[in-house]
């Protein structure tokens, strides 16, 4: 995950929740910026997102804003020339990876979700599609201008030495993690038991005639769709997992699926209808259960995993690419990657409760002992978690922050460089500025370069 994804979440998250709350706003255009328009009400919306993260905002603030948008909006008309495209598959699994994030957030509640924000996680799909496609659209366009820009060694030490002294950040202790996850598996017995109950409702369904929503609203195990009769609302390629989105795209219309196996269990689907690539769905979900035993011999073999790392048997490396099942850190060597900065270095309180306390007092190159935890679905696993290196506090200097220090210099030039880009194409774009946002005194680059002006 890297701080570009993060930033998107964080923005996502805040504006949700202002989006979600009733608000008239009187409209109006207050720029134009080549095809795109600024309105007073995008304005507004991010003045109470401020408001409501820092709880008193400087007088500026409104033009602070305006200029942001205007910058966004530069991007975007530039994207447009550039026939720089975001896919409807790409959107739509972005928005997919914040609901769940939120879900996760909630304990994977969807009542909860629903109560906060005020609209389902449907609804809150639809609704918010185009805001997400604009942001994404921006992001690109942004490292398109960007992606030539780097420091050299020499550069990156420039920039350290013109920091004063007295203004160098003091860096906490810092950890670098190894894992290695084990997630329970479900018994035969279980899978049976889910299977035979799914298909006895779909004979019900199928052969009986009874009401399929029903039957879904009492018994399916995704709760979200549940609440909705069992429908996932229109459903496009490339949202769902492979295989049932390959079943459900076989169907034709108010045609039913046999049951069909996916990570999250076993799926009775309907095709109720169907346009072109774009299927209006429904299901219902059976997720067999994991039992006592289960859990305790994915410990177990996590344990045994454990010993003969311990005992020089394999090394932490090799056991990391036999055993281990999360694919993000063992596609990463088993280096945990903190979501808060993208990177593999923890601040010791960034740190998830269970393995602040279980590396505490543990020496560089120690394991601990199996850890349970739980995924942003809220589905138990356990680790272990290797130490990999340990710093004490310390200012901020080039020997053991050269990456930190590098990213920093990095950023200050990248940001140089998009103020020189802004600048060269506000002269050549058509750009109109409302009355009242011209007496902004940071907003002068607009008025005073633009084309229309």
């Amino acid at each position: 995950m890297n701080k570009t994804f993060l930033l998107i979440i964080t923005l996502l998250l805040a504006s949700l929740s202002l989006k979600a709350q009733d608000r008239q706003i009187l409209d109006k255009i207050i720029g134009v910026i080549d095809n795109r328009i600024v309105l007073q009400s995008e304005v507004e919306e991010q003045f109470r997102l401020m408001e409501s993260q820092q709880g008193s905002v400087p007088p500026e603030a409104r033009c602070m804003i305006a200029d942001q948008l205007f910058v966004q909006k530069l991007l975007l008309a530039q994207a447009d020339k550039d026939s720089l495209v975001v896919s409807e598959e790409e959107v739509e699994q972005q928005i997919n990876s914040r609901i769940e994030y939120i879900l996760g957030m909630m304990g994977g509640s969807y009542e909860q979700f629903e109560s906060y924000y005020g609209m389902s996680v449907l609804e809150m799909r639809e609704r918010y599609r185009i805001d997400m496609e604009q942001q994404m659209m921006t992001e690109r366009m942004q490292s398109t201008v960007l992606e030539q820009v780097d420091v050299t060694p020499s550069e990156v030490r420039d920039f350290f030495n013109s920091i004063p002294s007295d203004s160098l950040p003091y860096f906490n202790a810092e950890v670098e993690l190894g894992e290695i996850v084990i997630k329970p598996k479900v018994n035969e017995e279980e899978l049976e038991k889910a299977y035979k109950k799914l298909d006895d409702l779909r004979k019900r369904i199928v052969e009986d005639g009874e009401d399929f929503a029903a039957l879904a609203s009492k018994y399916s195990d995704d709760p979200g769709s549940a609440q909705q009769g069992g429908s996932l609302g229109w459903v496009k390629r490339g949202v769902m997992v492979p295989e049932f989105e390959a079943a459900l795209f076989r169907l034709k219309n108010e045609e039913y699926s046999p049951i069909v196996k996916t990570e999250f269990g076993y799926h009775f689907i309907q095709n109720v209808e169907r346009r072109g690539n774009t299927v209006y769905a429904r299901h219902i979900l059976i997720r067999p259960k994991i039992t006592f035993d289960d859990i305790d011999l994915a410990k177990a073999k996590l344990d045994t995993v454990r010993n003969l790392i311990m005992n020089d048997s394999i090394s932490f490396t090799r056991a990391v690419k036999k055993y281990s099942e999360d694919e993000q850190s063992k596609n990463n060597a088993g280096l945990m990657l903190n979501p808060k900065t993208g990177t593999t270095l923890f601040e010791v309180g960034d740190l998830p409760t269970e393995v602040y306390f279980a590396i505490d007092g543990m020496e560089v190159d120690e394991i601990s002992k199996p850890l349970e935890f739980y995924d942003a679905r809220g589905e138990q696993q356990f680790r272990i978690v290797h130490l990999r290196s340990y710093s004490d506090p310390h200012k901020a200097n080039l020997d053991d922050d050269y990456a930190k220090i590098q990213t920093a210099a990095i950023e200050r030039k990248k940001g140089l460089h998009l103020s020189d880009w802004i600048d060269k194409k506000v002269g050549k774009t058509y750009i109109q500025l409302d009355d009242e946002y011209k007496q902004c005194p940071n907003m002068k680059k607009w008025v005073e370069k633009g084309v229309a002006n």
